[in-house]
């Protein structure tokens, strides 16, 4: 009886200076710490309890996207060969294969929004809405080389649609929502954020690229889908992730809007993608090549050369200068600055701040109209003939070879060469080309004539 008297009296003091403890170190509702125990300056202090406790929340995004996000069903139709003369002569059994992605309605009338290899050579295409309402779509235009494409379906009512935002405007570390049709699961939505932005994939393919890079989980089906943000706005095109298994491994690629935007409205008000160019030759800036060109700046383009009569050149840009900015923009690489010229079209003046001689200046700048066009089956880069070229080679019509693309069509030495015919349909200008081009079967062979420069006629056949 004693022992248990003694150990109630110890938990009785015990839970008094405990009671006690607590009243000194609390009070009113907050926590007082003695300065003994303050953190050390050393370790930063500057957590928001606003921030921490904020609840990003993705219901209403989801909800103003996931209706308007479209399952495309692509059904192609290709000749297989069954025997070798079927080969060489692109002959064969008639075969339907179906593929399938995403699109975006962007009007209520229902122009749809998509990559250019989700809809690519397609004999039928078909778009499945939300509500499981399917649609025959028609192809209305496409740009290889942004890989957007434009479709319409025709319904009698108003459909659901995404706004376009302002992909400039997007930050990094921005909460963004890609939606989508992965594996052919529809109605997708996952979440992730800006992990990058002007992000070229490939420095070397001669294509420059600006993706938006997310780590929002895309895969094969999600293509042509919208990335938004928060608000439901429309900031980029599901376009491609990097991966060694074919599925997402943790980073994908996005079409900013306002670049996929220029091209469907060029698409739809003049048939075709009205690309203004700068004009020059740059290259990215690091302590290496800072080094080599002579400069202090590690970030930004320099400017190794001016195309003669282009917007630069009449501008009064000049080799060795270095681009800083773009209307405003912060130019670190080569690819923020023809994102942003992406976004623009021919005769549109843009702001360039460069810095020359250790001071910056800013000159505005006319963008020119792009006058070549690439062949990207023949990897083979082509512009208008002057009167010039023509005369020169006695010739009447063509387009001159620029450059070769890759290794394997550079051993040709077709640089210079002024093509004449493609799958013996007569060639003036680049137009020709790109309607001779969207117009084959992408399994048959190209048929190529074209005038080298001893004036000698060729033909190559194309495999």
């Amino acid at each position: 009886m004693k022992q248990t008297l003694r150990l109630f009296t110890v938990a009785l003091f015990a839970g008094a200076i405990t009671l006690g403890g607590y009243k000194f170190f609390v009070e009113d509702g907050t926590v007082t710490i003695p300065e003994a125990n303050a953190t050390p300056s050393f370790i930063p202090t500057n957590f928001s309890s606003e921030a921490a406790s904020t609840n990003i929340d993705f219901t209403e995004a989801a909800e103003k996207t996931v209706h308007a996000v479209v399952h495309v069903k692509n059904t192609t139709v290709s000749k297989q060969p069954t025997n070798v003369l079927e080969y060489f002569s692109g002959g064969g059994t008639p075969r339907a294969m179906v593929g399938s992605g995403s699109g975006v309605i962007i009007t209520p009338d229902g122009y749809i929004i998509t990559n250019n290899h989700v809809i690519a050579n397609a004999s039928q295409l078909e778009v499945t809405l939300n509500d499981n309402k399917i649609y025959p779509a028609e192809l209305i235009g496409t740009d290889p080389k942004t890989d957007i494409a434009l479709i319409k379906v025709e319904s009698d009512e108003d459909l659901p649609y995404v706004p376009f935002g302002d992909s400039n405007n997007l930050q990094i570390g921005e909460w963004v929502l890609a939606v989508g049709n992965p594996f052919n699961l529809t109605s997708t939505v996952t979440a992730g954020i800006v992990s990058a932005k002007a992000r070229d994939l490939n420095q070397f393919d001669g294509n420059p690229q600006s993706f938006i890079q997310t780590d929002a989980a895309v895969n094969r089906g999600n293509s042509g889908g919208a990335l938004v943000n928060t608000r439901g706005e429309l900031i980029g095109i599901n376009t491609a992730i990097t991966s060694e298994t074919g599925s997402y491994v943790g980073y994908s690629f996005a079409v900013p809007s306002n670049n996929a935007r220029k091209v469907i409205e060029d698409i739809m008000e003049f048939g075709n993608v009205q690309q203004g160019i700068l004009g020059i030759r740059g290259s990215n800036l690091n302590s290496k090549s800072a080094k080599q060109f002579g400069v202090e700046e590690t970030q930004g383009v320099y400017v190794a050369g001016i195309e003669r009569g282009s917007g630069a050149d009449k501008g009064g840009i000049k080799a060795g200068d270095v681009i800083k900015k773009i209307d405003g923009y912060d130019v670190g690489k080569f690819s923020d600055l023809t994102g942003y010229i992406g976004s623009k079209r021919p005769d549109d003046v843009v702001a360039v701040t460069i810095l020359r001689d250790g001071n910056e200046k800013v000159i505005p700048v006319t963008l020119i109209k792009l006058e070549t066009y690439e062949i990207d089956y023949l990897g083979l880069e082509v512009k208008n003939a002057s009167t010039t070229d023509l005369k020169d080679r006695g010739q009447s019509r063509g387009v001159i070879v620029t450059k070769a693309l890759t290794r394997d069509i550079a051993q040709y030495n077709l640089a210079g060469v002024l093509i004449t015919e493609i799958n013996n349909q007569k060639i003036s200008n680049i137009d020709d080309v790109k309607r001779v081009m969207s117009q084959r079967d992408f399994k048959a062979p190209i048929k190529m004539t074209f005038v080298n420069q001893n004036d000698e006629t060729n033909t190559f056949i194309f495999r």
